[in-house]
């Protein structure tokens, strides 16, 4: 699945990791041929840069919505191979990027225009990027009818609804969604249609979301104690 928005000529090529189910997003500027990697997974570097060198085009940044648990970010390698500059969250502890992102901040790489909006919950760093004022790639904070968890990491139950309710819902209705995960097969949504939809969220009080989000009784993540100091790290395994 491709999204190409021809008025400001920038594509979207959300790709898969089947072991963490982990999304990375490629956005692409057509006409500076420059590109961006939302979420890069180590064990899917060789694919991603024989993706975006392939095409012709060059890699100018990297960018994590928080700290992952589950998979290891190729972040470090990649700036090391070649050259990109690695964004991070102001509170995600990664002193080995190069540059930190708080509410309101803003990237441009030639047509692609990313505003950051502050969403924690799933962890008190996570973020959520706002790419020409259509499309939000929401992290861990907001699933295709799901959500993050919030039971370890730091995680609050209550920011995290806050941060869906207050900010990711006022977004408008057609705001296209790109999750940071998926198990189901989607691949994204509209703020609208999670609005109307979310088994977890839509329509819910916060002590709804409370007793929802106290009984998902998920196992930990495998690469819970290896990934998070990894990821600290810029994806250097320790």
């Amino acid at each position: 699945m491709m999204v190409t928005d021809k008025n400001t000529e920038i594509e979207i090529k959300p790709l898969y990791d089947t072991e963490s189910g982990t999304w990375t997003y490629l956005l692409l500027d057509i006409r500076s041929k420059k590109a961006v990697l939302i979420d890069p997974v180590l064990e899917k570097l060789d694919r991603d840069l024989t993706y975006i060198t392939g095409m012709g085009y060059e890699l100018k940044a990297t960018i994590e919505t928080h700290m992952h648990a589950d998979h290891i970010t190729a972040a470090g390698e990649l700036r090391d191979k070649t050259g990109c500059d690695s964004y991070a969250p102001e509170l995600s502890g990664a002193t080995c990027a190069n540059h930190f992102l708080k509410e309101g901040d803003q990237i441009q790489i030639g047509n692609l225009v990313l505003k950051t909006i502050h969403t924690p919950g799933h962890t008190p760093c996570s973020i959520s990027l706002l790419l020409n004022g259509k499309y939000v790639f929401t992290g861990d904070a907001l699933f295709v009818r799901g959500c993050g968890r919030t039971d370890f990491q730091g995680g609050n139950t209550e920011a995290l609804y806050n941060s869906i309710t207050n900010q990711l819902f006022q977004l408008p209705d057609d705001t296209i969604v790109f999750p940071g995960h998926d198990y189901k097969g989607f691949v994204y949504s509209t703020i609208g249609e999670e609005k109307k939809w979310n088994q977890r969220i839509a329509n819910k009080t916060l002590e709804e979301f409370k007793s929802i989000m106290d009984n998902l009784n998920l196992p930990e993540p495998k690469k819970i104690h290896e990934a998070v100091p990894a990821n600290r790290a810029c994806g250097k395994v320790i």
